[in-house]
């Protein structure tokens, strides 16, 4: 393949995914397959959302479509959040208009229907993409599963479609604690399972996708959402592979993120990485966080924007990355921009080394 040529990208990313010198910042882009792509165009004339995402050879074919057209450091399977709500027995439809659950999660009724499944069964279509993925990239490009964090996914699930209205969840937030509480809970442990699956296929890092964490104070961010993403990031611990929760509009709340286990932090571009870094300390990479709106300018204002974020952590511990998905009108050339100012990017010849001294020191 085009770009398998060059350096082990897997051993870059996975370095600083752990705080380890690199030789330059690994780059990625969420939502980095998809409808800013002619060629992903193209597949989407003949086959449905639900089809890609359901058909193997497929999913694999637009997962890799960025990674030959923009040179990126790692490939995210091609899937969808809500995949986890459809096999825990909602019905699932992605119209042109957004994706619809039908019948959503209101009582404990409701709550009682959804049932425990098999990744191995009801989703190995995912698992069978990451193993296409992995065959045709082979071993020196990491493969990325995700799926979404607990309250993000019962946010879709109570409401039954959201675009940012999530009054329906904070209304059993504050009426109902107990009936929300009990569905983050089944909702981590289908999360943890089907993440497992994807790490067995070939999944070199998992990533946790919360958007709506920021809908969530403080105080019920701490009672609600942390206790749930501590349960998917504790059982899938023992795998040893990094996991990256990413978090939309959650400045409020960063130390309390911080503490959920997650090896990398990926944030939306209202955080300062360099602020954020002093904040939660050595010990936790991140991730992102240019503002996608840049993307719609120039080559050269994004190679700027994309210095910008490097600079700020020093290349210590951080993957460049958008502060969230690719905006569906990005020129494809502004995308390969930000790729090629992430690999152009000088970094000091120490980076990555004073973070791993301190965290051997607090080891020792």
């Amino acid at each position: 393949m085009s770009g398998s040529n060059t350096q082990n990208r897997k051993g870059l990313f996975l370095r600083a995914c752990r705080n380890e010198p690199v030789e330059r910042v690994p780059v990625w882009i969420m939502r980095q397959a998809g409808r800013y792509l002619p060629e992903y165009q193209a597949v989407r004339q003949k086959h449905s959302f639900l089809e890609i995402c359901k058909t193997p050879e497929l999913a694999a074919e637009v997962s890799l479509q960025p990674f030959e057209r923009l040179g990126v450091d790692a490939v995210i399977v091609f899937s969808d959040i809500l995949i986890v709500a459809e096999a825990m027995g909602m019905s699932l439809a992605v119209p042109d208009s957004g994706p619809v659950l039908r019948k959503p999660i209101r009582d404990r009724a409701a709550l009682k229907r959804l049932r425990a499944f098999d990744p191995h069964i009801a989703t190995r279509f995912v698992g069978d993409a990451i193993r296409q993925i992995c065959r045709a990239v082979g071993p020196d490009v990491p493969v990325i599963g995700f799926a979404a964090a607990p309250w993000t996914l019962a946010c879709y699930m109570i409401e039954g479609k959201t675009r940012g209205e999530v009054t329906l969840s904070k209304g059993m937030l504050y009426a109902e604690p107990q009936l929300l509480r009990a569905l983050l809970e089944k909702i981590a442990d289908a999360t943890a399972l089907y993440l497992q699956a994807q790490i067995e296929a070939g999944a070199a890092a998992v990533q946790l996708f919360d958007t709506w964490a920021g809908e969530l104070s403080r105080d019920e961010y701490i009672e609600f959402e942390l206790p749930a993403t501590q349960r998917v990031i504790q059982a899938l611990r023992k795998s040893g592979v990094p996991i990256i929760l990413y978090t939309k509009g959650t400045a409020h709340c960063l130390p309390s993120v911080a503490v959920t286990g997650a090896d990398v932090l990926s944030v939306d571009w209202r955080v300062e990485l360099d602020e954020m870094r002093r904040g939660v300390g050595p010990h936790i990479a991140l991730q992102g966080n240019v503002d996608p709106r840049v993307l719609l300018t120039s080559p050269e204002i994004v190679a700027k924007a994309a210095h910008a974020a490097i600079a700020k952590t020093g290349g210590h511990g951080h993957i460049l990355n958008l502060g969230h998905g690719i905006l569906p009108q990005t020129p494809v050339e502004n995308a390969q921009a930000f790729v090629k100012a992430a690999k152009e990017y000088a970094l000091p010849a120490t980076a990555g080394v004073a973070d791993r001294g301190a965290r051997q020191s607090a080891a020792s």
